[in-house]
């Protein structure tokens, strides 16, 4: 049982939630400084050369249309799988055709952009993370698909992010299976990720988070504002495919802001804290903003743990316009106005986070409070995670009006823990960490009788 002692330790320790170990800082520091500003202004503006990426245009030109950008992004892929001396690396176009719609008028082939980077650890293999961005664009006419649109910001911003995390991650082994998304179809409808979410539940893939990364370029807002430190990253609440029994569940335990898109949410702003990175996120706790949409909720309305970045200040004359000027006001979504070393650091909150949800062990399962007997402390129990490399799980609570998890308790290598606290005033969780010291995700505890 937890005595006072304990409790005043771990309430005294709770801004760290938990001690990092050399191991991981070492390794996530490097993921972080291989993340190069100058690839990623060289990728925007040669995404913005092809003139426009709308999903209708053309698909047989080598310098103009979606066609040319997508075969740019696979040579691309293909150059740094090669590059990397893996042969296990794969490399795609994953093609289907999108029936007719309102912006699809004869439908269209949508074709994503892939690289797969198998798990090295044959426990954790079978895990994949996702980080994903849309690489198609529009102007000012969601059906113009012969004038320019060159998407710097809107998405390519996020394209280039995905590229060059691609690029860091090749010679990075990690435990689990990281997956890099490009995806078209965004601007007509959602219609790559929705397709590639689909092809995951039909194939039984084991998505365990995805990072789908929007906006991301420009740090700078109207009427001078400007937020350099901070990206806004966007969650869903209540599952939008619970059924009945599993909203009963949420209301029951008051879980309403517990899902497991808000615990990834608060696990990117741990791994802020944890290694200082230059961006930290803005958590908001909204599945998307007013009016516009993206392709995390493809993986949500599937799902799958998913959450959006987006730059704090967003200049709507930059987004969906025709390239003009009026009055001295420039209008368009081009490369002068993506700022390269913030969204190098956009990336590198990305990559942090990725690398160590990817090598971390499998959030534990099964994680509840005892409720068979009224009482004024509170066991939790929960399964082992099957990695070999469990160094052991801590717990972690806060209060039932904190957003953020407030205090942790490393209990070692065990699977029931019992502490001085009422299950009634507070809200709890495990989380599981390995030699290393990377962390798992956080298992909001249910409740149970044994």
């Amino acid at each position: 049982m937890c005595n006072a002692h304990a409790l005043l330790t771990a309430t005294l320790a709770c801004c760290c939630l938990g001690q990092t170990q050399p191991a991981s800082q070492m390794q996530v520091e490097r993921v972080i400084t291989a993340v190069s500003p100058d690839n990623l202004r060289d990728t925007i503006d040669r995404l913005a050369a092809f003139g426009t990426r709308h999903t209708l245009s053309d698909t047989t030109s080598d310098v103009r249309g979606i066609g040319a950008a997508r075969r740019w992004l696979r040579d691309q892929l293909q150059a740094i799988a090669e590059s990397s001396g893996r042969s296990d690396i794969t490399v795609k176009l994953m093609r289907h055709t999108q029936p007719p719609s309102r912006r699809v008028p004869d439908g269209i082939e949508i074709v994503n952009v892939v690289m797969i980077i198998p798990g090295v650890m044959p426990e954790a293999t079978d895990r994949m993370y996702v980080v994903l961005g849309h690489y198609d664009s529009r102007n000012g006419d969601g059906m113009d698909a012969e004038g320019d649109a060159p998407g710097a910001d809107d998405d390519g911003s996020g394209t280039a992010a995905v590229l060059e995390l691609a690029r860091v991650f090749a010679d990075r082994p990690c435990d689990a299976t990281t997956v890099f998304l490009m995806t078209a179809g965004e601007e007509q409808g959602l219609y790559g990720a929705t397709w590639f979410a689909k092809t995951a539940v039909d194939e039984g893939w084991n998505i365990q988070a995805a990072l789908s990364n929007d906006i991301i370029g420009d740090p700078s807002g109207p009427n001078g504002r400007e937020d350099r430190e901070r990206v806004r990253v966007f969650s869903q609440s209540i599952p939008r495919n619970a059924d009945d029994r599993a909203l009963g569940r949420i209301r029951r335990l008051g879980a309403e802001n517990d899902s497991p898109s808000r615990q990834l949410a608060r696990y990117i702003h741990n791994i802020a804290q944890r290694y200082h990175t230059a961006v930290r996120p803005w958590l908001i706790n909204r599945t998307d903003r007013f009016l516009r949409g993206g392709d995390h909720t493809s993986f949500n309305n599937a799902g799958f743990t998913a959450v959006r970045f987006t730059e704090v200040y967003e200049t709507y004359d930059r987004q969906h316009q025709n390239i003009r000027e009026v009055d001295g006001q420039p209008y368009g979504d081009v490369p002068r106005f993506v700022d390269a070393d913030y969204l190098a650091d956009v990336a590198r909150l990305n990559g942090a986070a990725l690398y160590s949800l990817a090598n971390a062990p499998s959030t534990p399962k099964n994680v509840r409070l005892i409720t068979i007997h009224l009482t004024n402390d509170t066991t939790i129990r929960w399964d082992s995670s099957p990695e070999p490399d469990v160094g052991g799980y801590e717990v972690v609570y806060r209060d039932t009006t904190s957003h953020l998890w407030q205090h942790v308790i490393d209990v070692g290598n065990i699977n029931e823990y019992t502490i001085d606290l009422s299950k009634d005033n507070w809200f709890f969780g495990v989380r599981a960490y390995d030699s290393d010291g990377h962390r798992s995700l956080v298992q909001f505890a249910g409740a149970g009788r044994e």
